[in-house]
């Protein structure tokens, strides 16, 4: 690899150039893709919008997919310059990869558990070994041999029953994430003759062995919604239905305590949670509801000894608090406080060990992991020494033991897996992920966390990593990255395919935009709703930032978004579009209000406390105002790359596929516009870790190519 760490002037003038010379040549040729115009009235609280697009919205229809194709063929001519250097960067990050890696083992009911990979191999091979890593592997799925014959593969929900003689499982082909439960007998490697379709996946063993309970979707919107009960060497469709969640705004799932006492049915919306539990000896017997649900009332439990530990929003505790309840009075007028409520501190999550209590909180933008001993004596947090990190508790399975298991990670620094005793504090590095290359060394980057003032005078943070030597000229080109929805956390986090950019002169930078929960559960609150335009806003503030301390210029930032940071990204564009030379947006949730009036897509009813119902007015009106499909208009757009997948069941393809075909007509400058549909997968992307590459290479060079960069 050549870096180039410094563009000069030439490259600039280049960039330019090419620029046009592309634009010039889509708008004269006849391959650009013009998506027909068959209008649409569409009414709501008597108005009414025009969809000239709305014809995308059916997959089934071959003039649908001849676009798709189109648009793909067109994206593979325009850029057929850069298929080389495509491929290089495929080359490059991909020998940055230890091909033959394997996760930490850990010990769980007797057998040490692994996944790892062999050189070459797109999936992974999951095995294990009894008593002690020096025993004969056992194999219990090769997914690189399952995978044969798949465009897409994934298996996931591995659940082993309790005399470890059974697992089940599940596999989606298709990328939709509807999978298919199958059980396979270990001492015989024999798959059992049932399957069960159309489930989400996951699954969980009773104590007895024959039973497991598992969740199903409905058919049509997709929504985890039915617990089943399954008993070994039974027909399917003789499965008992254990509890069906009626409320079309609620999802269900099911798992098993820590301790393994207990089933646990989880019912969740975006404000309200319900469980339901079950004494895992009896799976014949009925499900308890733990508290029920109360609007507004969020918690979650960890069984410990003859008690519950709950986490918990209740009494107005906003970043939550734990409290505790005897196992067999759960209800919320029994729960008592054990940690409680800080203003400046989210409550995230725990691990419960014989001796301590382990806290996972936030302050301030970062994690810290807090180690309590249950005696009281002397607790203490983990020292962190960095601004722009992440550290997180990992696989602890077992509570009889004083090792914490937890990983840590920064911008330029790869991940690692620890094991800290928390009881002479000290900690062995089990696994640190390794670049390969010999070029790396994090010694030669720089990372920074910068604190923006927004519009409102909210103080927003910014983590940055870039090369030593950066010289604030405006010159630097700038990916500037965010999310900020749903609570999600943004920490930040090393990648080694990253390296592909920062090696040549880019600066990477997270935005901790308000919609995720980086300062707390409040920073999440006003950035949702009626207040949703906070987290555009915030993005267009750092974005101004950026540019005002000559990081960089518009001529050299880019922004970048997936989902629904995807709709961000689209916000963005409609409102500050002179900010950005380029743009990509993957899977993006565009077409807000078609969407959220839909009730029959994927996803839709249980986001309504989180985008509004615009079933009611008020609702309507401010996300139809935001809205990026609905409000493109006559006006310049920075280069933009959309990616999407047919088979996409969170966000549908023809959200982006609509949204492209309305930008091709309303656009005034020329600019390039490319929109690249994976026909084999959903809203993951390629399924194989070496096919990934392949799209994040095309994402890679689209930016480097807007540069000038070509090697």
């Amino acid at each position: 690899m050549k870096n180039k760490l410094i563009l000069s002037c030439l490259c600039v003038i280049f960039a330019a150039s090419n620029t046009k010379i592309k634009a010039q040549i889509m708008s004269k040729s006849n391959t650009t893709p013009i998506a027909k115009i068959i209008p649409k009235t569409l009414e709501k609280h008597g108005e009414k919008r025009l969809d000239n697009y709305f014809w995308l919205n059916d997959r089934e229809d071959p003039e649908v997919i001849d676009y798709l194709n189109q648009e793909n063929t067109y994206y593979d001519a325009m850029t057929s310059d850069t298929k080389g250097f495509q491929k290089e960067l495929y080359e490059e990050m991909k020998a940055r990869i230890k091909e033959d890696d394997q996760s930490v083992p850990y010990l769980y009911n007797g057998y040490y558990y692994i996944t790892r990979f062999e050189t070459g191999k797109d999936y992974p091979i999951y095995s294990r070994k009894k008593g002690n890593l020096a025993a004969t592997e056992e194999i219990l799925f090769n997914c690189n041999e399952l995978a044969e014959g798949h465009s897409y593969f994934q298996l996931g929900g591995l659940s082993i029953s309790p005399d470890n003689k059974f697992v089940s499982f599940g596999t989606d082909i298709m990328g939709r994430r509807i999978y298919t439960i199958q059980i396979k007998n270990l001492e015989t490697g024999e798959l059992l003759t049932e399957k069960i379709e159309n489930a989400t996946g996951s699954s969980v063993w009773a104590n007895d062995n024959k039973t497991i309970f598992y969740t199903r979707q409905d058919e049509v919107t997709l929504r985890s919604d039915k617990v089943f009960k399954h008993k070994l060497a039974t027909d399917s469709a003789a499965d008992i239905l254990v509890f069906n969640e009626k409320d079309d705004t609620f999802n269900v799932s099911v798992g098993k305590e820590k301790s393994k006492k207990y089933i646990v049915i989880a019912s969740g919306s975006t404000l309200t949670t319900e469980y339901r539990t079950l004494n895992s000896d009896l799976p014949d017997g009925e499900f308890k509801v733990f508290q029920p649900r109360v609007r507004g009332l969020e918690y979650s439990i960890s069984h410990f000894g003859d008690s519950f530990y709950i986490i918990t929003n209740k009494d107005k505790a906003t970043n939550f608090k734990l409290m505790k309840t005897p196992e067999n009075a759960t209800a919320k007028e029994n729960w008592k406080d054990v940690i409680s409520h800080r203003k400046d501190v989210l409550l995230e999550d725990i691990e419960i060990f014989r001796n301590y209590l382990v806290v996972e909180e936030r302050s301030n933008g970062l994690n810290h992991i807090r180690i309590m001993p249950w005696n009281g004596e002397g607790e203490y947090y983990l020292p962190f020494g960095s601004e722009t990190y992440s550290a997180n508790t990992t696989t602890n399975v077992d509570f009889d033991t004083d090792i914490l298991r937890y990983s840590y990670q920064s911008l330029a620094t790869p991940s690692s897996v620890i094991d800290f005793n928390m009881k002479t504090k000290e900690k062995e590095i089990k696994k640190e992920q390794q670049v390969l290359g010999g070029t790396f060394d994090k010694n030669n980057y720089v990372e920074e966390r910068v604190w923006v003032t927004a519009t409102d005078g909210t103080k927003v943070p910014v983590s940055m990593v870039y090369r030593k030597g950066l010289k604030k000229d405006g010159n630097n080109p700038t990916l500037l990255y965010a999310y900020g929805s749903y609570g999600v956390t943004m920490d930040p986090y090393f990648s080694s395919t990253r390296l592909s950019i920062l090696d040549r002169g880019f600066v990477f930078a997270i935005a901790h935009i308000r919609g995720g929960e980086d300062l707390g559960r409040e920073w999440y609150e006003d950035g949702k709703l009626l207040k949703k335009k906070n987290t555009f806003t915030d993005f267009v503030d750092c974005s101004k930032f950026l540019i005002k301390e000559k990081y960089t210029s518009p001529k050299h930032l880019y922004a970048e978004g997936g989902s629904a940071g995807g709709l961000l990204m689209g916000a963005v564009v409609n409102m500050a579009p002179e900010l950005y030379n380029g743009v990509i947006a993957q899977v993006p949730f565009v077409d807000v209000i078609t969407t959220m009036l839909d009730d029959t897509i994927p996803l839709t009813t249980g986001e309504y406390d989180e985008w509004g119902n615009p079933n009611e007015k008020k609702s309507y009106d401010y996300m139809l105002s935001y809205s990026p499909y609905d409000n493109v208009k006559a006006q310049n757009y920075p280069n933009m790359f959309v990616s999407t997948g047919l088979h996409d069941s969170q966000v549908q393809y023809w959200e982006p596929a609509k949204w492209v075909a309305k930008l091709r007509t309303q656009k005034t400058n020329d600019t390039v516009l490319y929109l690249n549909t994976n026909m084999d997968a959903g809203h993951g992307g390629a399924s194989g870790r070496f096919e990934a590459l392949k799209e994040l290479a095309k994402e890679f060079s689209f930016l480097l190519d807007l540069e000038g960069i070509k090697n």
